[in-house]
């Protein structure tokens, strides 16, 4: 028998011989304060006031360190907010009571009640007059949480991550407020929060593959939303001027350091504006994210040193490769030979044999965005790989879109609304005919564009990425409660 299946039956056998002293799992103990409460009251008061304090507080919460001294003995007691000190002692709860603490563990889950007092080293301590033993720990925690192993428990248990890591914990805390405070913006800003469906009759609003599911009643397949795009957009052909929707979307692709087939962003519209006014809002957003977290202008990631304080460099779609590729310049960016020349020196993949804008997609993705480290946002890409995007006026073969980049990777994606229907429908065909990862023809869009749709500028953030980035996490299953995992066997 393992040393941990021998700790969990000493447990059920602790737990076993309590049923004898107590009723097990009682669902009557109030609590009515919290750690943080207490220390934000009496953290900073001397032991003296704390001594004129004959007020009674209860909480609740579990105990991670026990030290058991005789008749007396101490432990610390972890809430959702914080810890605190416990002191317990035979004089104090009475010699029954006192005996429930031999049948405690780290890990229990108990109910205190007591008054507030300092110990000679000036800890905050509650001084308890009554213990209850709300729920048994019966599986041990883990004694040392570092190391390949323990990566694997903190992503497959992530309760029991929560439970002994404060930086886990910081992490999540940090991940609600990004989504607080970007709903919040949102909603400053003038923007009608929506929800649109997540199973879609067309897999559309993006390239990529979608997860499929089927509808027994109806006897027909749905895709699992790749993204909310022509959904949004549709509201706004129908006179909402400005949605936003903080959304679940699902890509049935790999796993990554970056990637979650299942993961959260938020989508934003708003007519009669271009994508001028959304690099603003997007620079303005994240900046205000950055002071909500009390974070400074400049903050390093991982590696690397990031800049926020000055304006984000704009820098278009070609003259990034120029930039960035020892080899490419104005006068062969929009040569394919040599294009495919310099894919085979740097041993980059051609995904479409003959594309000239994907072979530019290609090298970009390939060389380009891993050099992108402050905030940068790449400008009007090529129309060909854009099939949701205005033309720019005065070059029809690029458009007016932008994707943000920050340390290597996309943050974001957005661009001024192509509101053509007859350029949409063109653009829908032609990449049913030239394109392994196409955007599926979607009819009713179509139809919806012929209505008439304003000038509209739409965008995408993906929440997981900028939440890595703002809480200094390496991998996107570090602000994921529940990654994705390979079964264990």
């Amino acid at each position: 028998m393992s040393d941990d299946n021998k700790l969990i039956v000493e447990r059920k056998k602790k737990l076993e011989e309590l049923s004898k002293l107590s009723k097990l799992y009682p669902n009557s103990f109030k609590k009515n304060n919290s750690t943080k409460e207490l220390r934000k009251l009496y953290g900073e008061k001397n032991k003296e006031e704390l001594e004129l304090e004959k007020s009674t507080f209860s909480l609740c919460g579990r105990l991670l360190t026990i030290r058991k001294m005789g008749n007396s003995s101490f432990a610390n007691l972890h809430d959702e907010s914080g810890k605190l000190q416990l002191f317990l002692s035979k004089s104090g709860t009475g010699k029954d009571m006192y005996k429930l603490l031999d049948h405690t563990d780290l890990g229990d889950i108990v109910g205190v009640k007591g008054i507030i007092f300092k110990t000679k080293t000036g800890e905050l301590t509650l001084n308890v007059s009554e213990y209850v033993i709300l729920s048994k720990s019966l599986r041990p925690l883990p004694e040392k949480y570092h190391g390949l192993s323990d990566v694997e428990i903190k992503y497959r248990q992530r309760y029991v991550d929560l439970m002994i890591s404060e930086e886990s914990r910081k992490v999540f805390s940090d991940r609600i407020k990004i989504v607080s405070e970007i709903r919040k913006y949102f909603e400053k800003e003038k923007y009608l929060e929506v929800e649109t469906p997540m199973m879609h009759p067309i897999a559309g609003g993006a390239a990529a593959k979608p997860f499929i599911t089927h509808h027994n009643s109806l006897d027909m397949n749905l895709f699992l939303r790749i993204a909310p795009e022509l959904y949004l957009k549709r509201l706004i052909i129908g006179g909402f001027e400005k949605v936003f929707e903080i959304n679940r979307s699902f890509r049935n692709e790999g796993l990554s350091v970056k990637h979650n087939p299942e993961f959260t962003m938020i989508e934003f519209y708003a007519a009669y504006e271009n994508y001028n006014y959304l690099m603003d809002l997007i620079e303005k957003l994240i900046k205000s994210l950055i002071k909500a977290l009390n974070l400074d202008n400049k903050f390093n990631y991982q590696n690397y040193k990031i800049d926020t304080q000055r304006p984000f460099e704009k820098l278009n779609f070609h003259d990034s490769i120029i930039r960035y590729c020892d080899g490419v310049d104005e006068k062969n960016i929009n040569n394919y030979s040599a294009l495919e020349k310099y894919c085979e020196s740097n041993k980059i993949e051609v995904t479409i044999k003959g594309s000239l804008y994907k072979t530019q997609l290609d090298i970009f993705e390939k060389i380009v965005e891993s050099k992108l480290i402050n905030p940068t946002f790449v400008t009007e890409y090529p129309t060909a790989v854009s099939p949701l995007s205005r033309r720019l006026d005065s070059n029809p073969e690029v458009v007016e879109r932008f994707e943000l980049f920050i340390v290597g990777r996309e943050i974001a994606n957005g661009f001024s609304e192509l509101n053509d229907p007859k350029d949409q429908a063109q653009r829908f065909s032609e990449q049913l005919e030239n394109d392994d990862e196409q955007m599926n023809y979607d009819a009713d869009f179509i139809t919806a564009m012929e209505y008439g749709m304003p000038p509209t500028a739409g965008a995408g953030i993906g929440i997981d990425r900028l939440v890595m980035l703002l809480t200094n996490s390496a991998s996107i299953r570090d602000v994921l409660f529940f990654p994705l995992m390979k079964p264990k066997n």
